[in-house]
Formats: C-alpha cells, sequence, structure tokens
C-alpha cells in the first residue's frame, strides 16, 4: 500500500510541476504541438522576440566585420600623366610595333602645340622612316579638346586636326584605335 501512496504522490508531484511554470517559459509550436521552454532556446522557434534580438545582433555584428571590396579606379579615370604614360603609350608602341614599325622616339611634354603654338600636353612620336605625329591635350585631362597632327620624318605638320571631338566616353582602346586609323588612313602604316 505504501508503495502505491508513494508513485500516487510522485505523478501528483510532477503534475504539479508541469503547472507551476509560466506561460513566459513555455511556447507551444503550433505545427508540432510540442511545448518547449524558451530557455533552451530552440533553433524551430523563429518567432520569439528574444531569437530576432539575436538574429539582429548576429547580423549587425557580421555587417561590420565584412570590408567590402574596393573596386579599383578604370584606367581612364586614373590622373592624367599616370594614365598617358604607363598606358597609353606603351600600348601604343605595342600597336605600331605589331605592325612591323619601329618607334624612335615617344614621350609627353608640356610644350607648344605643333602649328598652333599654344601651350598644352603633347604626346610626340617619331616613326623610323614612317612619320611623325603629334597628339596634343588642350588641358591635363583626356577628356579635353584634342588634335592630332602628322608629317614626313623630318617635315614639319601643315596640318592641325580635331581628335575624338564626338565622343562622349574617352576609352584606351578608342584613343589608339582611332591613332592608328588616322595613320592608316594616310597610308603611312598600312593601306586602306
Amino acid at each position: 500500500m505504501e508503495e502505491n501512496l508513494e508513485s500516487n504522490n510522485e505523478t501528483s508531484n510532477e503534475k504539479s510541476e508541469k503547472t507551476n511554470k509560466t506561460n513566459s517559459e513555455e511556447i507551444k509550436d503550433n505545427k508540432l504541438g510540442k511545448v518547449t521552454n524558451i530557455n533552451d532556446k530552440n533553433p524551430n522557434l523563429e518567432n520569439t522576440s528574444a531569437n530576432k534580438t539575436e538574429n539582429k545582433n548576429i547580423n549587425n555584428s557580421s555587417d561590420k566585420t565584412i570590408p567590402k571590396p574596393k573596386k579599383e579606379l578604370p584606367i581612364e579615370k586614373k590622373p592624367f600623366q599616370e594614365f598617358i604614360n604607363d598606358h597609353l603609350i606603351p600600348t601604343l608602341k605595342k600597336e605600331i610595333n605589331q605592325r612591323g614599325f619601329e618607334i624612335n622616339s615617344i614621350n609627353l611634354k608640356n610644350t607648344n602645340r605643333p602649328i598652333a603654338g599654344d601651350k598644352c600636353w603633347v604626346i610626340s612620336c617619331q616613326i623610323k622612316d614612317t612619320c611623325d605625329f603629334w597628339l596634343s591635350f588642350e588641358k591635363e585631362d583626356i577628356t579635353s579638346l584634342k588634335n592630332i597632327s602628322l608629317s614626313k620624318p623630318n617635315q614639319k605638320p601643315s596640318i592641325i586636326e580635331s581628335f575624338l571631338i564626338d565622343e562622349k566616353r574617352i576609352t584606351l582602346n578608342l584613343i589608339i584605335s582611332r591613332v592608328l586609323q588616322r595613320l592608316n588612313g594616310q597610308k603611312l602604316i598600312g593601306v586602306n
């Protein structure tokens, strides 16, 4: 008999413990029909304010620790002299050499423009036994007004022409292709 009394006491103690838990400590998952203690931090509970706050904190800390990679500037946005000396002149040399011509000299100077005589930035180039040309930039900016002049070797240029005046976006490839097109148009580095 005593055994029956002890087992009855144990079941009644368990029932009273369950009823003593407050509603804030237990949440019923409607989908599964389970009763779960909040303190267990069950990952399946998405609607609790504790989990929402915890998720916000995790998201905020991960946003701050991961730096965004810096995009490298396009070469056309680099400083004028860096663009000309590090990109335009070497690429122009390469393209002219690939066509079987040798460049005696090519450089950038802030000097007087051929024919006009005004001071500006000028790329002067001598192609051995072929021609000389001058590509002029009005300002220290590749988007400024540009001109080109051509001449036979050891002669002075007699014509100055506008260069890339209708183009909205000036790129390295565009400048190179138009210089080569202009030299080719005079049958100096190729045939039409």
